[in-house]
């Protein structure tokens, strides 16, 4: 374990939490920006899918494979170096003068993302004693409140006002500014590389063997299942919005701010919840619940836009809240030496599952000569049939205690 002041570890946890933040805002940023990319690059709903899919599919893939190589770097360069990339995939995004472009772009932003991730999670276990090691996620995983709330709304106002290319602009100086932080506040962490390394020949069966286990395999197939049919749905929320019912698009800050302050009030509710009636329980319900606002959003009658904005905080708490109960129900799963491959593993197949669901979505829709946005109905009546098999599986996912027992 390596020697840290309390001043520098919070100060180490705060960079890693904002580095964390320019991920994720990078991925969710893209969404509500859809009308206007549809637009400046006259592109189809099923294009603009792909763009979304390459960055979640690239992102898993690299974090996948990132097991394979991230113990053999120094933290703190391979930190730095591969930032610096990320900022320039954003600055590509910026600058893109085609779809084309805009595509490897997003791909390349998607690798580099999904090895950061892996690095930033190396890093804590690197640096913070076990004892204090929730606390400290606690301060990262803040990034994901912060984007929700201030990240992604800033980013559609930039982009309403300034083009759809400003918030990759945004993204591209707030990363540079990070990355120069981050060299002089990162220490270097290479005692790692001490310890002998495995052979690449050892480490990929060792990751065939981890994503085949029966009880993994279950465990992954709910992470997928649900992730495919929630991004069926996400995407596409806000080209709806504007091109079916004349949402102007600066207006979609406000929707996503709203939806994205209940969300972070609601996380702490459902996570007490969770461990008071049981994680399978809860997420049951929840699933079911969220079934409503799915079809309501898929179905929706042409309302005021206040009661949309009304609407979206209730859509986005049972949507979002089903998988607080999930993630904690996954992480009893392995047993204690494969903890954080396994998370690690579930965290790349929960991108794939995003990547897939906005594909697939991305096919069932089109546009029609006015516009608007058809088959997005169906979306939603496939999205909440993919939910059905969800409430059964589920109760095959066992603890690594109760996988134990005979039975």
């Amino acid at each position: 374990m390596y020697s840290i002041t309390p001043a520098g570890e919070r100060r180490l946890l705060w960079l890693l939490a904002l580095t964390q933040f320019t991920i994720i805002m990078d991925f969710m940023v893209m969404m509500p920006l859809g009308p206007q990319i549809m637009q400046a690059f006259q592109i189809s709903p099923a294009a603009f899918a792909t763009a979304v899919s390459a960055y979640s599919w690239c992102a898993g893939l690299s974090g996948l494979l990132g097991a394979t190589y991230v113990d053999r770097f120094d933290r703190r360069k391979l930190l730095l170096v591969v930032y610096a990339l990320f900022a320039v995939s954003n600055l590509i995004c910026a600058l893109a003068p085609n779809f084309h472009l805009l595509l490897i772009a997003r791909a390349f932003a998607g690798i580099t993302g999904g090895v950061l991730a892996s690095v930033i999670m190396a890093i804590v276990g690197d640096v913070i004693p076990a004892q204090r090691r929730g606390a400290a996620m606690g301060t990262i995983m803040t990034a994901f409140s912060l984007a929700a709330i201030a990240g992604v709304p800033a980013g559609v106002l930039l982009g309403a006002h300034f083009g759809w290319a400003t918030p990759f602009f945004m993204l591209t100086a707030m990363s540079a500014l990070i990355c120069f932080a981050a060299s002089s506040i990162v220490p270097s962490l290479a005692a790692h590389l001490q310890q002998k390394q495995p052979a690449l020949k050892e480490v990929l069966p060792n990751l065939g063997r981890l994503l085949t286990k029966p009880d993994h395999v279950k465990a992954f197939a709910l992470t997928f299942t649900l992730m495919v049919s929630h991004m069926m749905v996400i995407p596409f929320i806000s080209p709806v919005l504007v091109a079916n019912y004349g949402v102007a698009p600066a207006d979609l800050s406000w929707i996503y701010m709203a939806g994205g302050a209940a969300a972070f009030f609601s996380s702490r509710i459902i996570g007490r919840m969770a461990d008071r009636y049981g994680k399978r329980d809860l997420f049951r319900v929840l699933v079911l619940l969220s079934m409503l606002p799915v079809l309501f959003m898929t179905h929706m009658p042409h309302l005021p836009f206040i009661v949309m904005l009304l609407f979206f905080p209730f859509f986005m708490v049972l949507v979002a809240g089903r998988m607080i109960p999930m993630q904690a129900l996954l992480t009893t799963v392995p047993v204690n030496t494969q903890r954080g491959a396994f998370l690690s593993a579930n965290s790349a197949l929960q991108a794939l599952g995003n990547g897939c669901g906005a594909w697939l979505a991305g096919l069932m829709l089109s546009t029609t000569a006015t516009g608007q946005i058809s088959g997005y109905s169906t979306v939603g009546l496939v999205a909440v049939a993919l939910l059905l098999p969800v409430l059964w599986w589920v109760g095959k996912v066992k603890a690594a205690d109760d996988q134990a027992l005979p039975t």
